[in-house]
């Protein structure tokens, strides 16, 4: 394999370049001061921009260079850089018989309430990207980078004690998402050939469950909260069960399968909102007539997800993951087990419920289960679970289609379905 690479000089370059060269890939570097390559890198070649010709037919171009938030430059210069650059590279590498156009950008700017001139100018980069035909494109998002030297905040964890810099790590990876120098060379070299005439986009971040830290933090916050919820509101839950009993025939907790875990079913608990005549499918499928009067309420408020602290304690579900689906969903299990969503726990609330996305949209859905997935961390959890608790997400939408006279008029209900 041959790659062309940009930007060598930074602190990803610099860890990045060894590792390939040791996989026995053929490296060209590319910069603005050749000599200083040289000098970083004397067993690589080294070509100036304008001298972009050395590198025809090399199979990737891996774009690293940027302007980074800490660093001083002005809007334009960012736009040239961060933008321009990039764009007339992916068109120059198409020209030179270049296979796959590699863009490296920070998950930071996959939050479009980011509003930093770095990450405006990534996504601005990616879209205009995507409009250049003739060359695969890829867009590859990291997290904080760790390898054999530490930048950033967290190079404080190099000046403590050797036995004491792995648990530091481990601990300060449960709090936000990372990824080794090793892992993106993997991932550099595994990608596989994508018919996408747009730019197809991956996030690259370590498996946090390997990380018993984290795995260990997360279980017991999950214990700590149900434990909390059971004691400080179980008189709540109880009036909820009564109003719910009273006010229309059945259960007031109603009991579904869904799809957990490695894709084992479970019994979720819920208070019940529906008529038990509601068809067993997803909500956004069933009538908004098939929803009693209290149970309007208790599916805006959230309150009908009380009981599955329940399935919280029996380590069914945890409080944030993605939203556990119905065995019948044939389209969301299918999304979800492309993205590897099912190798984490369900949650209560989630990443996509407070993005507003729901099961009518399984495409969507599993793609926000996904990145989930990939930036799974206790930060992440508790700023999902802050948004929650401040109404963001509307819940799963119910079906705006009119019921039949029959079921509208009938409250001899058969199920609460999501």
């Amino acid at each position: 394999m041959r790659i062309a690479i940009t930007g060598a000089s930074g602190f990803v370059g610099r860890q990045l370049v060894p590792l390939l060269r040791n996989k026995g890939v053929e490296i060209l570097l590319i910069g603005r001061d050749p000599e200083a390559l040289r000098r970083a890198f004397p067993q690589c070649n080294v070509v100036s921009y304008t001298d972009l010709s050395a590198a025809a037919d090399f199979d990737s171009l891996l774009h690293l260079a940027v302007i980074n938030n800490d660093q001083a430059a002005d809007p334009t210069e960012i736009q040239r850089v961060n933008v321009d650059m990039p764009v007339d590279l992916c068109r120059q590498a198409r020209a030179l018989g270049i296979r796959r156009f590699i863009f490296v950008s920070s998950i930071h700017a996959l939050d479009h309430s980011n509003r930093s001139d770095y990450a405006t100018s990534k996504r601005l980069a990616v879209e205009r990207l995507s409009d250049i035909s003739g060359i695969e494109k890829w867009g590859l998002y990291l997290p904080a980078v760790v390898g054999g030297e530490l930048a950033g905040r967290l190079a404080l964890v190099s000046r403590l004690p050797g036995f004491l810099q792995e648990l530091a790590l481990l601990s300060l990876r449960s709090l936000k998402p990372t990824v080794s120098i090793a892992r993106i060379t993997e991932t550099i070299l595994d990608l596989p050939e994508t018919e996408n005439p747009a730019i197809t986009l991956v996030i690259v971040a370590d498996d946090q469950s390997a990380n018993n830290v984290y795995r260990t933090a997360k279980r017991f916050i999950d214990i700590v909260f149900s434990l909390s919820i059971i004691v400080l509101l179980w008189w709540a839950m109880l009036i909820i069960w009564a109003a719910i009993r009273l006010q229309s025939p059945g259960p007031g907790i109603f009991l579904q399968d869904r799809i957990g875990r490695n894709e084992q079913v479970f019994t979720c608990l819920k208070f019940r909102t529906m008529y038990v005549s509601a068809p067993n499918v997803g909500t956004h499928e069933v009538p908004a007539a098939a929803v009693t009067p209290l149970g309007h309420f208790l599916r805006r408020t959230k309150l009908d997800e009380l009981p599955q602290v329940i399935n919280i304690l029996r380590n069914d579900m945890s409080l944030v993951g993605p939203r556990p689906c119905l065995p019948n969903q044939a389209n969301m299990i299918i999304e979800r087990r492309a993205r590897r969503v099912f190798e984490i726990k369900p949650g209560i609330t989630g990443l996509a419920q407070v993005r507003g996305i729901d099961m009518s949209d399984p495409a969507g859905l599993a793609t926000c289960d996904h990145e989930y997935l990939q930036l799974q961390s206790l930060l992440l959890d508790f700023k999902i679970i802050l948004q929650t608790a401040r109404g963001a997400g509307s819940g799963d939408k119910i079906s705006t289609a009119a019921s039949s006279p029959d079921e509208s008029a009938n409250p001899s209900v058969k199920s609460d379905r999501q």
